[in-house]
């Protein structure tokens, strides 16, 4: 195995599906940054250039056929131009997907081939649970391992309790507070920095994403801005990028989401609502709708606090969402 290429996250995997380009003078590079027409990407030769080819054009038939930051493309070189065309995609590992912006129904690639998703927040006035359970779906549906960083202890005053908050809804998920200003927490992180390992970043605006891969790289390589006096964050990372820290982890920066629109196979919503489909399973019907049904274990949770309501209200949500969603894309009428 090419040790370079493996210090970009190139494993068995993937070079089990490069065998079939292996004798065609094509290389295998991942991209590192998106553009509106064309790609850098990676390679064993430096970085390249790169459009997808007329025919790869041709038979893309959505949005998200075409490459995202984190895959892995094969490529014919045109070294002396530093350029390439891309001529497919390698089979994703992982990928971090959203519904796209506006009425279209499809899917958007945020970043694909990742081990790790670090979900950031803010300790701050933007500290918000519901929105926290939203990333927690989508990162369980990704294949990707989450991880949740609570950002700017600094700037809050009951740091415990929001812990205990978060608890009640990421089972088993790694929780870290961090104080980028005066660097505590940081060192709880460097387990997952390991030599080709992916880890993409993901969270709102001003949350402090990339202020934390700047202390990663030890030195400032992306822009941030302080946070605005309503406490809201500012927008400052304005496109997804790929990025190798000293430590030899690949690490993926992305703009801040706001709102996550859905786009979930089924995975995420049960991993992120583990506790809620445990107490439908003890429920006396199969089909219980957990609203006037007898011995209702979901109904009987809320009503000893067991499972809060604005929980049960969030996860009923999320289930109207998906099934909006499943029957715009059998084509059916949305009523």
């Amino acid at each position: 195995m090419n040790l370079h290429l493996k210090k970009l996250g190139w494993n068995d995997f993937f070079q089990c599906l490069f065998a079939e380009y292996q004798n065609d003078d094509f290389i295998p590079g991942r991209v590192v940054i998106e553009h509106k027409n064309y790609y850098r990407v990676l390679t064993e030769h430096g970085e390249l250039l790169a459009e997808v080819t007329g025919k790869f054009n041709f038979n893309a038939e959505s949005r998200s056929d075409y490459p995202a930051v984190g895959d892995w493309v094969v490529l014919r070189p045109h070294l002396n131009q530093k350029k390439a065309s891309i001529h497919a995609i390698l089979n994703r590992d992982s990928k971090f997907i959203r519904k796209m912006a506006g009425k279209k129904t499809d899917e958007q690639i945020i970043a694909a081939n990742i081990d790790t998703i670090f979900i950031v927040s803010s300790l701050n006035n933007d500290f918000n649970v519901r929105r926290l359970e939203r990333y927690l779906t989508q990162v369980w549906d990704s294949g990707s391992n989450p991880v949740i960083i609570l950002n700017k202890l600094d700037l809050c005053d009951n740091v415990d309790k929001k812990i205990k908050e978060v608890e009640k809804i990421a089972f088993g998920v790694p929780i870290i507070a961090i104080s980028c200003v005066d660097r505590i927490g940081i060192e709880k992180l460097n387990n997952y920095l390991k030599e080709g390992e992916t880890i993409a970043l993901v969270g709102s605006s001003g949350v402090g994403k990339s202020t934390i891969i700047n202390i990663f790289m030890g030195k400032k390589v992306l822009k941030t801005k302080n946070i605005r006096e309503d406490d809201k964050g500012r927008h400052t990372t304005t496109h997804r990028e790929l990025l190798i820290l000293p430590s030899g982890a690949i690490i993926i920066d992305t703009p801040g989401m706001r709102e996550l629109q859905l786009w979930d196979e089924g995975e995420g919503i049960s991993g992120a609502f583990s506790d809620i489909k445990m107490l439908a399973s003890q429920c006396k019907f199969t089909d219980c709708k957990h609203d006037t049904e007898p011995e209702c274990a979901v109904k009987k949770a809320i009503e000893e606090g067991k499972l809060s309501k604005e929980r049960y209200k969030s996860y009923q949500k999320m289930l109207r969402e998906l099934r909006y969603l499943e029957l715009k894309r059998a084509g059916k009428k949305v009523t």
